[in-house]
């Protein structure tokens, strides 16, 4: 556990930094669009501390793949369970998403499509590439 703690804070402090360039790229967007116009101190502050915190642990809860103690679809669902209640927080908190159940379950539904998506990306390359290398291994006259 110390090693996953240890490894959490590195990826987070490493990615951390990111955060406010995201929530830059997000109030450009957002001021280009017309939707703001102006914002407050407070809501600037909010923005940049939130941003950098999600930053941090989106990052750090990368680590929980290397506890080789998890079987990987415990590891998927702590990571995904963990994503979703972090950016779900701080788009709340943000006003980024409406309060309202309506606005949540479609979040909801675009993050498990997104985060599905993901991983079935990630699973074919992966049994692409093991094939490979497996038929390489086959292969090889030693």
């Amino acid at each position: 556990m110390k090693q996953f703690a240890k490894e959490f804070l590195l990826r987070g402090l490493l990615c951390a930094a990111g955060g406010p360039l995201v929530l830059a790229v997000i109030y450009g967007v957002l001021g280009i669009t017309g939707v703001a116009t102006t914002l407050s101190p407070q809501e600037v502050c909010l923005g940049i501390i939130s941003i950098t915190l999600l930053a941090f642990v989106v990052a750090g809860m990368t680590a929980i793949y290397q506890l080789e103690q998890l079987p990987l679809f415990l590891a998927i669902l702590i990571h995904g369970s963990g994503l979703y209640a972090v950016y779900l927080l701080i788009y709340l908190l943000n006003g980024w998403l409406v309060q309202q159940l309506e606005s949540i379950l479609i979040f909801t539904g675009i993050f498990i499509t997104g985060y599905g998506l993901i991983w079935l990306a990630i699973y074919l390359i992966t049994r692409a590439k093991t094939r490979k290398l497996n038929r390489m291994l086959k292969s090889d006259p030693q």
